[in-house]
């Protein structure tokens, strides 16, 4: 059996019956000649096939011939691209480079400020098209979540007695400290402990020495949170005793930003009953914006009954209110707020380019300096303004600020106020918003010198006074987001029953639009009049997971945008 098993493997391999050869490469048999030995029969075998199957057989041997020809020389593949780049050097050389046809790079649509040009090309079609007025108009869209409910409930349960005190040192600005007095008022309630009036921690930007009493109503804020939290304006003798009467010697701790609540009951609650005082600084955003319900109602106490302005900053406010509305007669009392940051600080840090040439850029580059000392010269760091400009980071110039207000449908017999701090050379940007809109106020053109007097030193209290204003406009417009505005809109919310009248432009939209070479004002006006329409339906929409209660007062975190859900809602309850 053995010998025939090898007898049988040895006929297929043409020896005398031992182990076959392995079969031989392709391309080594497609070159061989046929041998001697059974050639005859393979060539006649050949022979008939390709008599049966035309000529076939023929271009198949042409296709092996040609490819083992390719095969043996494969060094040729290797020097063919340096045979081409030698050739096309020798073409260049006997061209001259005067008939070589130049490539023009022009900058990618939105990257460059050319709304200037666009205003000059488009003024005298504005100025014909002066019959619609959006203040008749808006809003469409009211709120449609059926009856408001705000996000506050009036506690009516005793308080216990508290753990210990809590002293916040409340930094920023005048809205970065207002995130801080609510978010010290959630935490005290929280954990049961006596909240000392906030410090308000002296900034190097805004420079503002106002303590928490030069600002709000400190009475007002004690009496509205009895119920809810004790506060108190200074730390008792008794305590300050244990520390030597130095704050400084009380434990301070270094909380992180955005931190949960939960934090605070497993790490700060067991020091403040061992302490029975402790200190928090700074302060700001040391809260996460998602928490339980009776966080969130804190929150919203603190922020929308609580905290109400001092009487000089809520006097001066309610008089430019009226002075407003009486300039605003012939629209029934009802004006346009826009919060403009185009300041030098806010233009410098951006790293916009405008239109002021090299002299803007040397002064732009002092004032990064000087504010942000390195922040923007560090090694590798690489500023690319055309894409800041078209990623919709550069903050609306007065010029753009009107182009969009026009086209949005605002006639220029609309009554602005404007709230803003010291624009960026004033004297020059502000002309065209004053041509687009004559009867534009500020709250240095509605007061005198003399009631503006006690506040002009103080930012916070500035800002104070623009916010009031803002809070009573028909219309608010947000230019470049920050704490202002979304404080703002949420404090319209809560006042006009859950709807917002807010423009919130999409400004990577307005980028390229205002950067358009050809395109005509009713395009133009087309196109932001869609614009408006989106904003107006972001009064009523819904929100969205980590949103700030500030922002969306509303109960269980949610603003109902159809009746059928808010239904459901009540039903399930």
């Amino acid at each position: 059996m053995q010998n025939h098993a090898y007898s049988r493997l040895g006929s297929f391999g043409g020896g005398n019956g031992a182990l076959p050869s392995p079969p031989s490469s392709p391309r080594r048999a497609w070159g061989r000649k046929p041998s001697a030995k059974g050639g005859s029969a393979r060539a006649a075998t050949g022979a008939g096939a390709g008599a049966g199957r035309g000529g076939g057989g023929a271009v198949r041997r042409a296709a092996r011939v040609v490819l083992a020809a390719l095969l043996r020389r494969q060094a040729v593949f290797l020097f063919a691209p340096l045979l081409y780049v030698a050739a096309m050097l020798l073409y260049m050389g006997s061209i001259s480079l005067d008939s070589v046809p130049r490539i023009i790079s022009r900058p990618a649509p939105g990257s460059l400020y050319r709304s200037p040009q666009l205003y000059a090309r488009l003024r005298a079609d504005m100025d014909a098209d002066n019959a619609t007025d959006a203040l008749a108009t808006v809003w469409r869209h009211a709120y449609k979540g059926g009856v408001w409910r705000p996000c506050i409930r009036n506690n009516t349960y005793d308080l216990p007695e508290p753990n210990g005190y809590i002293y916040v040192e409340a930094n920023g600005g005048l809205n970065q400290q207002r995130t801080s007095i609510c978010n010290a008022v959630a935490v005290a309630g929280f954990l049961n402990a006596t909240l000392i009036i906030p410090n308000f921690h002296y900034h190097s930007i805004w420079r503002d020495p106002s303590k928490f009493s030069d600002i709000y109503d400190e009475n007002h804020f004690v009496q509205h949170l009895k119920n809810d939290v004790r506060v108190v304006d200074k730390v008792p003798e008794f305590i300050m005793e244990r520390f030597s009467h130095n704050l400084s010697n009380v434990f301070n701790f270094k909380i992180k930003a955005w931190s949960p609540i939960q934090y605070y009951k497993d790490v700060v609650l067991p020091k403040l009953i061992e302490e029975r005082l402790i200190r928090i600084s700074p302060f700001a955003n040391r809260l996460s914006f998602d928490a339980p319900p009776a966080v969130q109602r804190l929150r919203c106490l603190a922020n929308f009954e609580a905290l109400k302005f001092s009487k000089p900053i809520t006097t001066l406010s309610d008089t430019l209110v009226s002075r407003m509305r009486e300039k605003s007669a012939e629209n029934n009392g009802k004006y346009v707020a826009v919060h403009l940051r185009f300041e030098e600080d806010m233009v410098a840090f951006s790293c916009c380019v405008f239109d002021g040439g090299d002299e803007e850029k040397k002064e732009l580059d002092v004032a990064r300096e000087r504010g942000w000392r390195g922040k923007f010269t560090r090694p590798g760091r690489v500023i690319r303004p055309g894409a800041i400009r078209m990623n919709g980071k550069c903050p609306l110039t007065p010029l753009e600020v009107g182009l969009m207000l026009r086209g949005m449908g605002f006639s220029n017999n609309t009554s602005i106020y404007l709230a803003s701090g010291r624009i960026y050379k004033a004297e020059k940007n502000m002309v065209p918003l004053l041509e687009m809109f004559p009867l534009l106020q500020t709250k240095e053109t509605l007061a005198s010198d003399e009631e503006l007097a006690p506040f002009k030193n103080f930012s916070s209290r500035m800002a104070a006074i623009d916010y009031s204003v803002c809070v009573h406009s028909e219309v608010f417009v947000t230019t470049q987001g920050g704490n202002f505005p979304h404080f703002l809109v949420g404090h319209r919310r809560y006042m006009y029953g859950g709807h917002s009248k807010t423009i919130k432009p999409d400004k990577r939209r307005l980028a390229i639009l205002f950067d358009s070479p050809r395109i005509g004002w009713k395009s133009l006006k087309r196109q932001l009049l869609n614009m408006r329409s989106h904003s107006d339906a972001k009064g009523i929409e819904m929100k969205r997971a980590n949103e700030s209660i500030y922002t969306f007062p509303c109960p269980d975190c949610m603003c109902r945008s159809n009746k059928s859900e808010q239904s459901k809602s009540i039903q399930a309850r």
